[in-house]
Order: structure tokens, then C-alpha cells, then sequence
């Protein structure tokens, strides 16, 4: 598996590794490698300590960083990261280089899998690639729908998509992910390479409106807290709108943009997205403004910088850009998290307690639901505290 190492990687192969299958963990990161080799797991994600020791324990867990491994398999899984440029365009040099690095250990007829949401086309082009190079492989598409931390809960969850464009290729992937998954649903490959991306963009989407709504019932001096729970109460129609936040992470921008460039419409609502939800922090630093008068010299602490609630991902967190627009304004900034291990810039939670004069929630993690916070120097967009405040 290409990539094993990785947040997406690791729970897929310690998931058919624990389904009786061999795995062979393929990763540049030499770092993840060595922990996992010694039981240690490199981020948080519940259930897959047990996992990882029954695998190495069992022998079916192989850890390397030389490609090499690859020919000892005829099914290989990519798991690869695939970024936006600075013009949050699609990069393509990820697969380009893939097809240089693994092409030519590849097996004729191998069950190639690409795990990473991809530009629409992708799939074909690897497949294609890897052809005219001499080596003929089963190209197939099967996208994680999975939630950062919970991979291993919702394996058996959520059907499995298999994107194929031949029936040879979908019934190999079909038979491999049917040790996992208690259903599968098949498509062609562009049909689940446009699958994956619109269920980002709409769940970015969902997220921007919430945050609309918010900044426009604070702007009116509403109390918003108030609007959402006569909303939601006793009313089926509205319970699926969010409440506001940081719409942050490694898939949900990004994807949003690769929908948008393949796109001859270029989708407006997923841009539009894009400014409400990367413009929040700054939002809030206007409000806490306006509320606490000048931020100049005042002791401000963010209580966490994961990217989501119970994770240790920082990965696109908003809350490092709400610190960077925080110092901008001239305040004295103490950030601290559970989980999240950056020593050079975190300090304990005690310590941001203390010595903060203005507190803000930047993560709903579980553990500060049961704080008692003083309300009138709390700024509190999701509502962890019991009310939506800011």
C-alpha cells in the first residue's frame, strides 16, 4: 500500500490486514515506518492500537520505504496526497511522479487502486500512462468516505464505491474491498472521481452557509444562538444546518477547488465558500474588536489547534490562521490542545487559563465542554460552552 503510513493509509491496511490479508505498508515516511514497526502509532485514530499489534503480532504487516515491495503483490493501493497549487488549480506532478516511482515494479495485470480524491479524468490517465510505459494494469477508482479518527468504525458502515471501467477491473476491487465492506456500489471511474469531489464541496458548502447565516445575525446585533435553536427545534426540515465554525482540514477547500477547475461553469457557490469559510477568523478577530476594544497588549488564549474536534491533525487548521491574525492585531497569544504535539508554540491548558484575559474556543474538543469558562471574556463560535457566543 502506497502511502500506508498516512492518516487515510494506515486504518485501510490495518483493516485488511486484520481481515487475514498480508499488507505491505509502502511510505516515504521513514519517521511513521520506524513507530509503526514498534507498535507505536504516529496520530490518533480510534481502535487501531489493538489492530496494529495484532498485525505485527500475526506477521501480516510489512513496513518499507523502498518501492522495491511492490513486486511482490499483484494489488496495490494508493494513498497519496493530492494538493492545489498557489492558484488552487490541481497539481498533477503527484501522479506523474507516482507512475515514474512504481511503474516499473509493477506486475503485468495488477490490481492498481487509487484512494486519493483525484481530478476528474485521473484515473483513466494513470491507467493509460502506465500502458504506453508497457505495463498493462486494472485501473480502478475507490475513494475513502471516511472520518479522520473513526476510519475503522465506518469501514463496515458506509457502502464501498468501486470505479471501474471494465467488469474485470471492478470484480477484482470488488472482491478485495468485500473483505471490509458491507456493500459496494459500482460506477465508472470519473463517475466516482466526481462523486467524491461533490460530497466535499457539499459538505464545505453546508459549512459556509451555517457560517453565513452567523455572521449575518452578528452583524445585525442578533443573538444567533437564539435563531439556530428555534430553527432546529421540533423542525425536521432545518436539522441537518450546521452550527458555525472553523471549516477547515486537508480535503474539503482543496476538493472543493478541483471541482471548480474541472468545471467549465467554474461552480461560483464553491469560491463563494471559500471566502466565508477561510474568512471567519478574521471575522471574529473584527468582533472580538469591537466587543473587548483594542487587542494591542491584551493576552488572548485559543483553546485548540487541531483542524477538528478529538483529532491531533493541525493540517489546514484555521485555528494557526485566527493565532496569526490575533498577533497581527498586537495581542499576546497562548494556544494550547490535548492532542496536538507542537512544542514550540502550545502550552498547557492551565497555563491558558490563567493568564488569558480573553478566551476562545477554537476546536470543540470533548474536554473543554466541561470547563467553566467565564462568559464575559469568552468568545465561543461553536457553541461548546452551551451557547454560541462572540
Amino acid at each position: 500500500m502506497l502511502g500506508g503510513a498516512g492518516h487515510v493509509g494506515l486504518p485501510l491496511a490495518l483493516a485488511f490486514a486484520d481481515s487475514g490479508i498480508r499488507v505491505g505498508i509502502f511510505d516515504l515516511a521513514v519517521d511513521k515506518l520506524d513507530r509503526l514497526s514498534k507498535g507505536e502509532l504516529p496520530f490518533r485514530e480510534s481502535g487501531a492500537a489493538e489492530l496494529l499489534e495484532r498485525g505485527r503480532s500475526s506477521g501480516r504487516l510489512e513496513f518499507s520505504a523502498h518501492p522495491e515491495m511492490i513486486r511482490r503483490t499483484s494489488s496495490v493501493l494508493v494513498v497519496v496526497g493530492t494538493p492545489i497549487d498557489e492558484f488552487l488549480n490541481p497539481s498533477f506532478g503527484v501522479f506523474s511522479a507516482l507512475i515514474q516511482q512504481i511503474g516499473p515494479h509493477l506486475r503485468q495485470g495488477t490490481l492498481l487502486v487509487l484512494r486519493s480524491t483525484v481530478f476528474p479524468g485521473t484515473t483513466a490517465f494513470v491507467g493509460k500512462e502506465l500502458a504506453e510505459r508497457g505495463t498493462d494494469v486494472h485501473t480502478v477508482f475507490c475513494p475513502e468516505r471516511i472520518a479522520e479518527g473513526y476510519a475503522l468504525e465506518e469501514f463496515n458502515t458506509f457502502p464501498e464505491i468501486i470505479g471501474a471501467d471494465s467488469d474485470a477491473a471492478a470484480d477484482r476491487a470488488e472482491a478485495l474491498f468485500q473483505r471490509i465492506a458491507s456493500k459496494t456500489i459500482r460506477t465508472t471511474t470519473k463517475e466516482a472521481e466526481l462523486m467524491k469531489l461533490f460530497t466535499n464541496a457539499w459538505r464545505y458548502m453546508k459549512f459556509a452557509i451555517a457560517n453565513q447565516f452567523f455572521m449575518v445575525a452578528h452583524t445585525a446585533g442578533v443573538d444567533y444562538d437564539r435563531v439556530l435553536r428555534a430553527i432546529r427545534e421540533d423542525y425536521p426540515r432545518a436539522m441537518d444546518l450546521p452550527s458555525p465554525g472553523f471549516a477547515a482540514g486537508p480535503c474539503l477547500l482543496k476538493d472543493t477547488m478541483q471541482l471548480a477547475a474541472f468545471s467549465a461553469a467554474h461552480i461560483p457557490l464553491g469560491h463563494s465558500a471559500m471566502q466565508i469559510n477561510e474568512g471567519l477568523p478574521g471575522f471574529v478577530v473584527s468582533a472580538m474588536e469591537q466587543r473587548f476594544g483594542s487587542l494591542r497588549g491584551r493576552s488572548v488564549g485559543i483553546l485548540g489547534m487541531a483542524f477538528k474536534a478529538e483529532s491531533d491533525d493541525t493540517r489546514a487548521s484555521l485555528s494557526y490562521k485566527l493565532r496569526r491574525l490575533l498577533m497581527w492585531s498586537g495581542a499576546d497569544v497562548l494556544c494550547t490542545d490535548p492532542y496536538v504535539r507542537d512544542d514550540g508554540r502550545l502550552v498547557p491548558l492551565e497555563r491558558v487559563l490563567a493568564e488569558s484575559e480573553v478566551l476562545v474556543i477554537g476546536v470543540p474538543h470533548r474536554i473543554y465542554r466541561g470547563l467553566k469558562l467565564p462568559a464575559d471574556r469568552l468568545v465561543d463560535i461553536w457553541g461548546t460552552s452551551g451557547r454560541i457566543a462572540l
